[in-house]
């Protein structure tokens, strides 16, 4: 597999990006930064997931936040 130096996604799964938003803002400000359902009602990691994998424009705004919140 090739590298992807200017990737700063490259090797991070949506799930350790998930997890990393929860710890950094939590499920609350989470659901008013992003307005989906599965952060408003009854969060979790594993319904999130399933949301996010089937839904590409929610992971790109999930993605986006993960990389403001890191500073990239």
């Amino acid at each position: 597999m090739a590298s992807q130096p200017n990737n700063p996604l490259h090797g991070i799964t949506l799930e350790m990006i998930l997890k990393h938003l929860v710890k950094h803002f939590g499920w609350e400000e989470m659901g008013h930064r992003i307005n989906i359902k599965c952060f408003n009602i009854d969060p979790s990691i594993k319904s999130s997931l399933k949301f996010l994998r089937r839904t590409p424009w929610a992971r790109a705004k999930v993605e986006d936040l993960y990389l403001d919140s890191i500073g990239k």
